[in-house]
């Protein structure tokens, strides 16, 4: 079988789906058909969104569908009419039985974790939340449970002290797309031997990657720095970290923290949540006595800005966090 052999459908939404499949478009393989999530409407005028996905495949001038729901009769005749071999699915939809059981060759995902850690919908941002060390991509077959299927391949990196969920994702977004290239290779050169995920697990359960909401991301002063520290660090720059600002007793709205350093002394002890400003510095008590230095926020209503461009514009007497 060669590349122009193998019929491809790709199913993936933002992003970090496409940066693989420029790659596979690139690479002169037979993408036959793209599947991605519908236009939504989106900002002050409700205009209508494309997904980057689709932005990419109009451009190569693809086949693309774009299913309400993935069980509709007439979208499952129109993928069956494209005769794929393979389905590859990079930050999409959980799939239906009847589509991922499709090609004769299987449906493989890319997943932004080194699996059985990190099953879920936000991998990257809980790596770094738990202040990993380590991360990469993995490659595996679908079957009935999301994120269980065997493992066909992995690539690791290191996640660094400075790293945000930001670097992180735009390094596995490169490594992914280089690990789906040659996950295709080598199917396509008949040499997989896919490991099944419990002979991984060591008999633990493994380290889930539930999606992130709201209440995830509010800061619990009482943690310790560095807990807090990598939230921040796993939540930036979206949706980034938050705590509700008080001067006294006066509420001043939700701030959002996107850079923080830990400082392991301050002039004086601060209770969890209290605010010592410095010049242009602003610190945080924090749980084991330690502080948290703030470096960037979004106060309410204003722009991403540098601390010390915040603090030259407040007039705070008696300010911290709940």
């Amino acid at each position: 079988m060669t590349k122009n052999d193998l019929r491809i459908v790709f199913l993936g939404t933002p992003d970090f789906a496409v940066e693989s499949l420029r790659r596979i478009v690139d690479g002169g393989y037979n993408v036959v058909g793209v599947v991605t999530m519908p236009d939504k409407p989106a900002g002050r005028g409700h205009k209508l969104y494309q997904s980057p996905v689709k932005e990419f495949a109009l451009a190569q001038g693809l086949h693309l569908m774009q299913p309400v729901r993935l069980k509709d009769p007439e979208f499952i005749e129109e993928l069956r009419s494209l005769e794929a071999d393979l389905f590859i699915v990079i930050a999409f939809r959980m799939l239906p039985e009847v589509v991922w059981t499709m090609p004769r060759l299987g449906t493989f995902n890319l997943h932004a974790s080194l699996l059985p850690r990190y099953r879920g919908a936000a991998p990257i941002n809980w790596a770094v939340i738990n202040g990993d060390t380590e991360t990469g991509v993995t490659t595996f077959f679908l079957k009935h449970e999301i994120d269980t299927g065997d493992i066909i391949a992995q690539e690791r990196i290191e996640i660094l002290p400075t790293d945000n969920v930001g670097h992180v994702h735009d390094k596995l977004m490169m490594l992914g797309a280089d690990l789906t290239i040659k996950t295709i290779d080598d199917i396509i050169a008949g040499t997989l031997s896919p490991i099944p995920q419990d002979r991984l697990t060591g008999g633990t359960e493994p380290t889930p990657a539930p999606k992130i909401f709201k209440e995830t991301c509010r800061i619990d002063w009482g943690a310790t720095a560095v807990t807090i520290h990598n939230l921040v660090r796993g939540l930036s720059p979206y949706p980034a970290a938050w705590s509700t600002l008080y001067d006294g007793e006066t509420e001043l709205g939700a701030v959002k923290i996107f850079e923080t350093k830990v400082t392991d002394t301050t002039d004086q002890a601060l209770r969890p949540g209290q605010i010592l400003i410095s010049g242009t510095t602003l610190s945080v008590g924090t749980g084991d006595g330690k502080a948290l230095e703030i470096l960037s926020l979004q106060a309410p209503g204003k722009r991403r800005m540098p601390v010390a461009d915040f603090l030259r514009g407040s007039r705070l007497s008696a300010p911290c966090f709940r």
